[in-house]
């Protein structure tokens, strides 16, 4: 399996050319030569978030959260622990929506934590509500199936 997938760096936001076969191999951005994979969570602002849900080949999963949400600061160890187990098959991102009101908004984001899975530039689902690593996991990897 030769195919090449876009992979959107974490760091400077480039679009790499990726062979599947290469993805579990650690592989670093040609243009920052910083890891295309760090088993964290990547913080989105409103121009990278376009960037990764349009551009990257593999699904984008979104955690939408606020500095002041409790669960959210709750979830968010969580989260970071799914990243370690869903990399590099999926791409796991924070937006800070209280930073980022027109993500909210146009993604009408109405209870956070709200997780989305977008594959292809399109949001595929949604699940609001505070879940630990475990549920977050079994979650995405049900979605992808």
């Amino acid at each position: 399996m030769t195919d090449k997938l876009h992979i959107v760096c974490p760091h400077c936001h480039t679009t790499n050319r990726v062979a599947q076969v290469d993805l579990g191999k650690a592989p670093d951005c040609g243009q920052c030569h910083r890891p295309l994979f760090s088993a964290h969570p990547v913080a989105l602002d409103e121009a990278a978030f376009e960037r990764h849900i349009q551009r990257n080949q593999i699904p984008v999963l979104v955690d939408f959260w606020a500095p002041w949400c409790a669960p959210c600061r709750q979830m968010a160890p969580a989260f970071e622990q799914a990243a370690a187990q869903l990399e590099p098959r999926v791409r796991l991102a924070k937006v800070d929506t209280e930073a980022e009101q027109n993500l909210g908004a146009r993604y009408n984001i109405r209870s956070i934590p709200t997780l989305a899975l977008f594959v292809n530039g399109r949001e595929v689902a949604r699940q609001a509500g505070a879940m630990g690593a475990a549920d977050i996991v079994r979650w995405a990897q049900a979605q992808l199936r």
